[in-house]
């Protein structure tokens, strides 16, 4: 699989859900912070979207997509002036029959889904991502269209097996919008997920995750992508935001957290897999990026440091390098959130 197909098989999803609401008239309505990503679509009007630290509101047109994926709290309107409402209230209100507003043909209807994820391979990919991901270009929103579709198809005309289908469309568009926010802001932008987009760059790296067991040098790297190593390693640097072995490290190391969790593989077995010839040098890279050591690790009983779901986050091994998150950079370094996940589905019509 590609890079960002490898990240994304291996999230941990605890929870999803999908639907969509209609609403008459003015609104306002303030949601909390949540975990993993949620990713909404406007399929007719238009309204403000409001983002904690974020400067200025951006306004949402019929068609533009966008993805939360920092779990910060926000807030949807039709009118800047208005005071929200928590959502927490409307959703009382509208299970028991007396939503003010909110049903299946408002003036505005918006979709979506909430992917709420854990561990480490959420924030290799949630922290590499701006607050907000706006996919507004029209060619971009027509790539989204017909997922859009068939989603308020799906809501409105409820069928057997719906359930499922609505789930898969939001996945969908999800990917195809980090597709497109990939595309598009590419340029200027620090971390592995923009570097794919780099023709040089997102070839290191699929090789790293096309064989990560291979004894890989920064020589054998660079002459893969036909630059000499001082280049490379300062492009990658500069592009990914770490340095390619410091990457390759994480990667090996956040592979071998998945099989340690998901495989009756013995230790030992996981270590020469990932290129390592004693367990004892793939303990130390493993503790140094995960926070404890692969025998922690895998058992369920044994706290994991808080650490150890960051990616940046490095033991306390003299002469390891300091904390920095994978492609992120120094000054994007926001913890996972943690918050109530609100079940959208209530809203299906």
């Amino acid at each position: 699989m590609d890079p960002l197909s490898e990240v994304l098989s291996l999230l941990e999803t605890r929870s999803y859900v999908s639907g969509g609401f209609g609403v008459d008239g003015d609104m306002a309505i303030q949601f909390p912070r949540h975990q993993g990503i949620k990713c909404y679509a406007i399929v007719s009007g238009q309204c403000w979207l409001t983002v904690e630290t974020v400067p200025a509101p951006v306004l949402l047109h019929a068609g533009d997509c966008f993805l939360l994926p920092r779990g910060l709290p926000f807030s949807l309107s039709s009118d800047l002036s208005l005071t929200p409402v928590d959502f927490s209230i409307i959703l009382a209100a509208r299970n028991s029959g007396a939503a003010p507003f909110c049903n299946e043909s408002g003036s505005r209807y918006l979709v979506g889904g909430h992917f709420a994820l854990i561990g480490p391979h959420a924030d290799m990919l949630l922290q590499s991502l701006p607050p907000i991901v706006h996919i507004r270009k029209e060619s971009d929103k027509a790539a989204l269209r017909w997922s859009l579709e068939r989603m308020k198809e799906e809501l409105r005309n409820p069928q057997p097996g719906g359930s499922l289908i609505t789930q898969q469309l939001a996945y969908m568009m999800i990917i195809q919008a980090l597709r497109l926010h990939l595309a598009d802001a590419a340029q200027g932008h620090v971390g592995w997920l923009f570097a794919l987009a780099d023709k040089q760059m997102g070839a290191a790296i699929t090789a790293i995750h096309d064989d990560p067991g291979h004894p890989w040098t920064l020589e054998k790297l660079a002459a893969r992508v036909a630059m000499s190593r001082s280049i490379f390693a300062l492009k990658f640097k500069q592009t990914v935001g770490t340095t390619p072995i410091e990457y390759l490290t994480r990667w090996r190391m956040l592979l071998a957290a998945d099989k340690l969790k998901n495989s009756d593989d013995s230790i030992s077995t996981v270590a020469r897999s990932l290129g390592y010839e004693s367990d004892s040098a793939f303990g130390k890279a493993f503790r140094r990026v995960m926070g404890c050591s692969p025998r922690q690790y895998c058992r369920p009983s044994a706290p994991i440091p808080a650490g150890g779901h960051d990616l940046g986050t490095d033991g306390s091994t003299e002469g390891a390098p300091g904390p920095s998150h994978l492609g992120t950079g120094d000054d994007d370094r926001l913890p996972l959130p943690h918050g109530h996940l609100l079940p959208i589905r209530q809203y299906s019509q």
